[in-house]
């Protein structure tokens, strides 16, 4: 694997009315992102993260079953398939945001990751899962009526370019997870994203570097912009960026316009800092027993 890696973050904002039905909004929100895709190889990226169901609105502001039948299998559904014809055509890794439908009923915010030859490497599925109303006449992030939490635990996945691992949105909150995936080697943590400002804004750029930092790792955060017609919960206010393992921001978007986002990584900095900062040497899991327990 070459030590220095492009990465590509796609934001985009989503045109397309809440009340369209569902296969208006995936086949226009496809048609965009391809487009995106395919810019981002222009400008030399190597692995290319879209973000969080990238292909619809952030339909997790109302509580409506409509929206169950944007769920597809994984990876066995059509929108995984095109992208694995669109990956190997390109030669690019792509993390690939998804609503993931198991079975006949059972539901998940999931990532599938593709490899630069088309395969499909394997997937993650969200572990946290928030439930939090916004105060706009009903607004929220209703995702517990959407999701279930994830089972796969926190796999790492080895592709062409780099080792890399998968947080989504809410889950960037929790440093537990981002902690297992450097203990299994990932280089690059990517955070597919949807948040609205004047919620966790503050946040946007303080726990993600913070998680690179402790962990010695890249992460690309990625976040849509714009608004979302009916709901209006909010600005997605974008600012997309790849962090480096000091903390670093190599790039960032803007905060209103569909942008794709290319930096570089280079592995070489992962192992400086990591023999500079010995945080996994000076671990103490033997002390770490109460993480476990069921508190408070």
């Amino acid at each position: 694997m070459p030590d220095q890696v492009k990465i590509g973050l796609i934001q985009a904002s989503h045109d397309v009315h809440g009340d369209e039905p569902v296969e208006v909004h995936k086949e226009k929100a496809i048609e965009k992102h391809v487009k995106l895709v395919k810019e981002a190889k222009d400008r030399g990226a190597q692995i290319i993260c879209l973000q969080e169901i990238f292909y619809g609105p952030y339909f997790c502001a109302e509580q409506n079953t409509k929206w169950y039948d944007a769920a597809e299998e994984v990876p066995n559904g059509p929108t995984t398939k095109r992208f694995q014809d669109l990956a190997k055509e390109l030669g690019v890794v792509i993390v690939l945001p998804i609503y993931e439908r198991e079975g006949i009923a059972t539901y998940y915010n999931t990532a599938a990751v593709i490899d630069a030859d088309g395969t499909y490497l394997g997937k993650y599925r969200k572990q946290h899962i928030p439930h939090v109303g916004v105060g706009n006449e009903g607004c929220g992030f209703w995702e517990k009526f959407y999701f279930k939490p994830g089972n796969l635990g926190y796999p790492v996945f080895d592709t062409a370019f780099a080792k890399v691992g998968v947080y989504i949105c809410y889950d960037r909150h929790f440093p537990e997870g981002a902690r297992i995936l450097g203990l299994k080697g990932a280089e690059i943590i990517f955070n597919p994203s949807a948040t609205v400002a004047g919620l966790s804004e503050y946040l946007w750029k303080l726990e993600q570097p913070s998680h690179a930092v402790a962990n010695g790792y890249y992460v690309g955060a990625i976040n849509r912009v714009g608004y979302e017609a009916p709901w209006n919960m909010g600005e997605f206010y974008g600012q997309s960026y790849l962090v480096d393992p000091r903390g670093n921001f190599v790039a960032m978007g803007s905060r209103d316009k569909d942008e794709v986002v290319v930096g570089e990584i280079d592995k070489k900095m992962i192992r400086e800092v990591r023999d500079t900062w010995q945080f996994y040497r000076d671990r103490r899991p033997e002390t770490y027993n109460e993480m476990t327990a069921l508190l408070p």
